[in-house]
């Protein structure tokens, strides 16, 4: 489920010149290191892009992933709130459940009209558009694809239009045992079982949080097993206490990564916490 790298800028500035959802019309452009970056935030030393107006329809013209489509006027569009497990790309190997997830919205998107909806960002740091999609039936996409067990729900703060019916979604298709949650590959397992065979992709992990610390970015809860979870300090006034999960097994939920010798896992959104 991690997000595609950048194929070349000139790529990147066609299809930001046809972007179709921002209200000020215009976008951030900016260098870090030698890689590309955009946003409809102000940044420092950016470079502003003025982009045509918006249209109210697009047609799909390719589904590159489960998540992710591109449209017919050159547009990539990255459904908001939602995950896909990573289809093969480069070292990318195929997750399970990515190839369906890719079928299906396939079958569903190609070659039809669809509306976007965007939310408070416009883009993503790879430029881009973030929204929520429907069709000319109104269907709206990205629930559909949590409904069917293909996607998980995946909560950026602050955009968090429809989070409710995705929520509602995923609480229906855990229940039933729909797709994904089927899947031998995303059953829930204890931080011991972490492994070097078995760290990548989307998990479920449960263990007793021992302690809540914080740095000046971040705060983390701490588990046995040189296992933590972090909070942005941005984000922290959405949770509960993080006092009250101190000595609760909890069920956490999202991307592992490799800090010095421990494993951590970023968290956005109390949806990804489970008592």
């Amino acid at each position: 489920m991690r997000q595609p790298s950048i194929n070349t800028l000139a790529i990147l500035l066609c299809c930001l010149a046809a972007s179709p959802a921002y209200s000020d019309n215009q976008i951030y452009q900016w260098l870090v290191n030698g890689k590309t970056f955009f946003s409809d935030k102000s940044h420092p030393n950016a470079r502003v892009i003025i982009l045509p107006e918006k249209k109210a329809t697009y047609r799909v013209k390719r589904v590159i992933d489960g998540d992710t489509l591109l449209l017919d006027d050159g547009t990539k569009v990255r459904l908001l709130g939602i995950n896909t497990p990573e289809i093969q790309h480069g070292q990318q190997t195929d997750e399970a459940g990515g190839r369906l997830a890719k079928q299906w919205l396939t079958t569903q998107l190609t070659g039809q009209a669809v509306r976007l909806e965007t939310d408070n960002e416009k883009l993503d740091r790879y430029g881009r558009t973030l929204a929520h999609v429907f069709t000319s039936s109104n269907d709206h996409i990205n629930v559909q694809l949590v409904q069917q067990g293909l996607a998980v729900v995946s909560l950026y703060p602050p955009n968090v239009n429809y989070a409710a019916a995705l929520i509602a979604a995923q609480t229906i298709a855990e229940t039933k045992h729909i797709g994904l949650w089927n899947d031998p590959a995303y059953a829930v397992k204890s931080i011991k079982q972490l492994n070097l065979a078995n760290q990548k992709g989307w998990q479920r992990l449960t263990g007793i949080v021992q302690r809540v610390r914080q740095t000046r970015q971040y705060y983390y809860l701490e588990f046995s097993g040189d296992f933590s979870v972090r909070i942005h300090r941005l984000n922290v006034a959405l949770f509960p206490d993080l006092k009250t999960y101190i000595g609760h097994t909890v069920e956490v939920r999202g991307l592992l990564n490799q800090q010095q010798n421990a494993l951590s896992m970023l968290i956005r959104h109390p949806d990804a916490i489970r008592l």
